[in-house]
């Protein structure tokens, strides 16, 4: 037998060449970035952990006198700097990717949401009384926790006191109420193998119940990695059939079945307005990149724009805050909207004199059921005396047993690590 050529020696290096190349592939492929992923699970929790901590505080900057845009920024500090602390090794020499998944947004009295403004605006700050609405989202490797929360603003002077004296209107808390246990009934209702529209149904009930009316335009969504608005979607009401053939009301949204593993943002708002909320004057500043859209842009501002926004908010929604030249982002944004590159978030309002609404929270649909791991609880001053319909009022204490029995193995545990633990030699 001869000696081997150095031909020989090719067709092992390219046999070699191709197997490390299938099994990368094979290793991109297995990735599984849903729940049934315990480290993606991990992530979700953290970052429900950060929003939760970040609602808390925004909570505690509603007071009388304060600037929108100072509230806006605290929360997104707060967000920052939690999520600085947590996954700080490289993964394949490449930083996880971290922050703020949705803009904080502080919605006044009529306004529903989307309100994120500008350092450069004049606006006016908050009054005691104001209905203030918070909404947020923060993400860990892209997957991405949401919440929100509505308050009233304290009298002066009581903002730190331990029971503020708050007195809401009754209108203000049949809303409330309305929309926070539609909220959590809805949460209790997207299950894996239940439709979308079951959990509309859900929410149509509570509503009615309480004599309010669901915003028509505001959808629940899956949620996955770097996506904020998942295919599949849960409508707040259904729309009738006058409203469909008028175009008067947001696209029937197409049936769906919940799945295990998957993730949602439970979003309800309320109103005892008419629920057809409309874009007002407030300036946009929240907007989202539309990957799959290209355009060469004429002005030079826009192309500042879009370069900033593919490198730093390549697929999750920002605000023009988050730009270092605020002025370049203000001409620049207009013609890029124009284009078809982003999707604006505008600020939604309901008419004037209606009281609104808004609690979000992120579920997880796991083996064990699922699992409600964002939102605060609903404040003492907004309940109001009215009792639940008793469908919603036995889901209710179903809900309220959990959580009970939770707190009791959760105080357990305490208990044992606090007490337990033998002598250590």
């Amino acid at each position: 037998m001869g000696p081997p050529k150095e031909d020989d020696f090719e067709d092992n290096d390219d046999d070699e060449e191709e197997e490390e190349e299938e099994e990368e592939e094979e290793e991109k492929v297995e990735e599984v970035t849903d729940l049934s992923n315990s480290d993606v699970c991990t992530k979700y929790q953290e970052a429900s952990k950060i929003v939760n901590l970040a609602l808390e505080g925004l909570v505690s900057q509603c007071v009388a006198g304060k600037k929108i845009v100072e509230i806006c920024q605290f929360g997104t500090t707060i967000i920052e700097t939690q999520t600085s602390k947590l996954y700080n090794k490289k993964v394949n020499g490449q930083p996880v990717e971290k922050g703020v998944a949705f803009p904080v947004c502080v919605s006044v009295n009529d306004v529903v949401c989307n309100h994120s403004p500008l350092f450069s605006e004049e606006l006016p700050v908050l009054e005691a009384g104001d209905i203030v609405k918070m909404d947020l989202g923060c993400h860990i490797d892209g997957y991405i926790s949401v919440a929100a929360h509505t308050v009233v603003v304290p009298p002066v002077g009581e903002a730190e006191a331990a029971t503020p004296t708050l007195e809401a209107s009754t209108e203000l808390k049949t809303v409330a109420t309305a929309t926070y246990n539609a909220m959590l009934v809805a949460a209790a209702a997207v299950k894996a193998g239940a439709k979308n529209n079951d959990v509309t149904k859900v929410v149509e009930r509570v509503a009615k119940h309480y004599g309010v009316n669901p915003i028509s335009s505001v959808r629940m969504h899956q949620m996955k990695r770097f996506v904020m608005d998942g295919v599949k979607e849960v409508a707040l009401r259904e729309p009738t059939p006058d409203e469909l053939a008028t175009g008067m009301s947001e696209e029937k949204v197409p049936e769906c079945t919940f799945e295990q593993a998957e993730v949602y943002a439970v979003d309800v708002a309320m109103s005892t307005g008419d629920g057809k909320a409309k874009t007002g004057d407030l300036r946009t500043t929240v907007f989202k990149r539309n990957v799959e859209t290209n355009y060469r842009l004429k002005m030079k501002a826009s192309r500042y724009v879009l370069s900033e926004i593919d490198k730093k908010f390549p697929t999750l929604p920002f605000t023009l805050r988050h730009f270092e030249d605020e002025r370049q982002a203000k001409m620049g944004i207009t013609e890029c909207v124009n284009h078809g590159l982003l999707t604006p978030y505008p600020s939604l309002y309901e008419k004037s004199g209606a009281s609104v609404a808004h609690f979000k929270c992120t579920v997880l649909l796991l083996p064990s059921g699922t699992s409600r791991v964002t939102g605060l609880a609903l404040p003492e001053y907004l309940k109001t005396d009215t009792e639940p319909d008793e469908e919603t009022k036995k889901v209710l204490e179903e809900i309220a047993e959990i959580a009970a029995k939770k707190a009791k193995k959760k105080a357990n545990k305490k208990k044992k690590k606090k007490g337990g633990g033998g002598a250590v030699n």
